[in-house]
């Protein structure tokens, strides 16, 4: 009976393998795919734990043919991100040859389409939504996927994480601070948090439910407030930084 089962354990193992092989037929780790809808991408090969998503149109590269049970590696062409896709979802990408090129955009480009940027943020906040770890698609966002997606809808990418984008910036001084600037918030070793300055020290972002408002909202970069979302913020400030050019991808 133990080598029966063994045996059906090893044809059921075989069959998996080519059923994805089969999923894999067509693929290529040289191709460029373009996202027909908006699809969620995890943070490791068992697909628990949302790492970021993927907006219909936008382009990644298949980084392995080898899947997981569930998933294949992935890495956005725009931001350079790596995550995995679900195997469900391979049917929702199309193969296309209108390759991805980044652009360089200079500050004085940038500077004119902050109003622009500042604007799609708070018109994301008028819309019900909660926070969502991993949200880079409207309504519910992540801090650092709010701020991706409010440059990115004036044509400025920027990296997909808080602490990359602080990397990314050129820093200044709260005093330096102008709209469209960054503030970042985190621990001595590493940024966990990036808002979006509006000016007059106030700041739109996407915050937590633990130590912010579960969704996207305005505070003020203050510890002298009754508010104790500001001042919780307050203590973990950890600087400021200025987009200074839209990212261009390693490839």
């Amino acid at each position: 009976m133990l080598r029966y089962r063994q045996e059906d354990l090893v044809q059921s193992t075989i069959s998996n393998i080519k059923d994805r092989n089969l999923i894999m037929m067509g693929l290529s780790t040289t191709s460029e795919y373009r996202c027909r809808v908006n699809l969620d991408l995890y943070s490791s090969p068992i697909c628990q734990g949302l790492a970021t998503q993927a907006a219909a149109a936008r382009h990644l590269r298949i980084e392995s043919l080898i899947p997981t049970e569930q998933a294949i590696p992935v890495r956005l062409c725009e931001d350079d991100y790596p995550a995995w896709l679900k195997l469900k979802d391979i049917e929702q990408l199309e193969l296309t040859t209108a390759i991805y090129q980044s652009t360089q955009i200079e500050r004085a480009v940038i500077a004119a389409r902050i109003p622009e940027i500042i604007a799609f943020a708070q018109s994301a906040m008028k819309v019900p939504n909660q926070y969502l770890w991993g949200g880079t698609v409207a309504p519910d966002y992540d801090c650092s996927g709010l701020m991706q997606a409010a440059f990115q809808s004036q044509g400025i990418w920027l990296p997909r994480d808080s602490y990359q984008q602080e990397a990314f910036t050129q820093h200044i001084s709260i005093d330096e601070m102008l709209p469209g600037d960054l503030i970042f918030f985190g621990t001595p070793e590493k940024t966990d948090h990036v808002a979006l300055h509006l000016g007059d020290l106030r700041y739109i972002h996407s915050s937590g439910i633990q130590m912010g408002r579960n969704g996207i909202g305005i505070d003020t970069l203050s510890d002298s407030t009754a508010d104790p979302v500001s001042c919780g913020y307050f203590a973990k400030l950890r600087c400021c930084g200025r987009v200074i050019n839209s990212y261009v991808n390693n490839r």
